[in-house]
């Protein structure tokens, strides 16, 4: 048998090659990952809220995410990555909050009402939320490098603020930064101690003090 021939021979042996298309199967791996990771950090965030920082372990999160460890670690280094990972989106959700209240298309200060009403039920039901605000009252015991604190949150208010003094709703001599830092300050320890008290239950009426007692006095100070 010549050459040409044994080749047509092995040929006709060989399996037929797959045709199907790779990128399929890549697809579902990827889905399957973001998916995977998602519920890690979901975890995590519930762990953490719960918890605390130095009680949970990668086990928890293992298994209250439903995986292995080696999953948790295939996503994430270790419980400060994880921890990092949920202040990351914690303050993320406190972005989205605000560029809602951006698109409602309110005067500046319904905006700085809004801003804290719609954060104060972030913080009653979401546990991202929760996660994060622990993480930030503990980082100090974190060991790895946590986002500063609510720094995105105070410009949105300082912006509102200044657009309010222009519009002639506060003094010409208010500081809108220093009216911002106050609401951030109440509003970031009326929480905690809505948190310690009552679960946050109360913190929507929490809020309602804090508008009440800061921005129409504010305001009025304008005539």
């Amino acid at each position: 048998m010549d050459s040409m021939a044994v080749e047509r021979s092995a040929a006709r042996s060989r399996p037929a090659r797959d045709t199907a298309p790779r990128h399929r199967d890549t697809g579902l791996k990827q889905e399957r990952a973001v998916r995977t990771r998602g519920q890690v950090l979901d975890a995590a965030a519930e762990a953490f809220a719960t918890q605390g920082f130095p009680a949970v372990t990668v086990q928890d999160v293992a298994a209250l995410a439903g995986v292995t460890k080696g999953a948790v670690y295939f996503h994430y280094a270790n419980k400060e990555a994880l921890a990092q990972a949920c202040a990351e989106e914690f303050y993320h959700r406190l972005g989205v909050i605000g560029q809602e209240v951006e698109e409602a298309d309110l005067s500046p200060l319904q905006a700085v009402t809004e801003l804290l009403e719609r954060t104060a039920v972030a913080f009653r039901d979401e546990t991202m939320v929760q996660a994060g605000a622990r993480l930030q009252i503990e980082r100090s015991l974190i060991g790895a490098e946590m986002p500063m604190p609510y720094l995105g949150y105070t410009e949105s208010l300082t912006g509102w603020l200044r657009q309010a003094r222009e519009a002639g709703q506060l003094p010409a001599g208010t500081s809108p930064e220093a009216i911002a830092r106050v609401l951030v300050s109440a509003f970031f320890g009326a929480q905690h101690i809505s948190w310690v008290l009552d679960d946050r239950a109360d913190i929507a009426d929490r809020v309602q003090e804090i508008l009440a007692a800061v921005v129409p006095v504010a305001a009025r100070n304008a005539g």
